[in-house]
């Protein structure tokens, strides 16, 4: 038996109180890895090699500066 065939059979034992729950579960394990595009992995390489800026407040003071630009 596979593992998804064994996954099945034990859905069916689980009662119908709780599978919200794995529901719940299954939708974000299905959900499948996300790869930053090149954009994203050239500001993570800035950052590595000293460049970039980087911000340590709250994300309300982060918009204020962001708008003051």
């Amino acid at each position: 038996m596979s593992n998804r065939e064994f996954a099945k059979n034990l859905i069916d034992q689980i009662p119908e109180s709780k599978l919200y729950y794995i529901i719940a579960y299954l939708q974000g394990a299905a959900v499948p890895d996300e790869t930053p595009n090149a954009e994203t992995l050239e500001a993570f390489a800035e950052l590595s090699n000293g460049g970039g800026i980087s911000y340590n407040g709250t994300t309300e003071g982060l918009f204020a500066e962001l708008l003051e630009d």
